[in-house]
């Protein structure tokens, strides 16, 4: 029997998607229509009632400057001056200019079904991204800072949407690894009669 590659290639695509982080990103540039083609993955997660509550914002370019700034300058307001760590303000704003891209991942509650499946769509839709980047050579990881939820009224929300995070995206030269995992052995419970 003749071994079914494109099912090896999915199960190693999940086996060996690691978060990457911005500090290994390269200079390449992730093209728009490679942004689309890996938006269009995520806009064929599961989604209960067809609400399809995933949506993104997407900064490149000098919005990777705008989403920088504000970033750092959401930091600087909610801290004491006796606590801000110029570190922190620097890293802030590295992080974002370091990355090709960076998603605001945002839910749009529907009120058609609870907002832990709109939630679990998103995440779905998000990690959907994840493989089809992984697969691409592209690095990336989830980050949900507190600032996430200050970034409504920058994002244009709407009252019924929330930012849930932000995903950062670069091309890298990193090698491949597993995953750490304790064994799923230890995870289920089999009931067979």
């Amino acid at each position: 029997m003749k071994e079914d590659t494109t099912a090896e290639t999915v199960i190693h695509n999940i086996k060996y998607r690691r978060s990457i982080f911005p500090a290994s990103y390269s200079d390449q540039e992730i093209s728009k229509d490679t942004l689309i083609t890996l938006l269009e993955c995520a806009n064929d997660a599961p989604t209960h009632k067809r609400t399809e509550p995933w949506r993104f914002t997407v900064f490149r370019k000098q919005g990777l400057v705008r989403l920088a700034e504000k970033l750092a300058e959401i930091y600087k307001d909610s801290v004491d001056n006796e606590l801000f760590v110029q570190k922190k303000y620097d890293v802030t704003y590295e992080k974002v200019t370091q990355s090709s891209a960076v998603l605001a991942i945002v839910v749009n509650y529907s009120g058609k079904v609870p907002e832990w499946e709109e939630l679990a769509a998103v995440s779905c839709a998000v990690q959907n991204i994840w493989l089809a980047a992984a697969a691409k050579g592209i690095g990336s990881y989830w980050s949900s800072p507190s600032s996430a939820t200050q970034l409504s009224e920058f994002l244009n929300l709407k009252e019924n949407q929330q930012c849930l995070g932000l995903f950062y995206m670069g091309y890298h030269s990193e090698a491949e690894r597993e995953s750490v995992r304790t064994p799923i052995s230890e995870k289920i419970t089999w009931i067979e009669g």
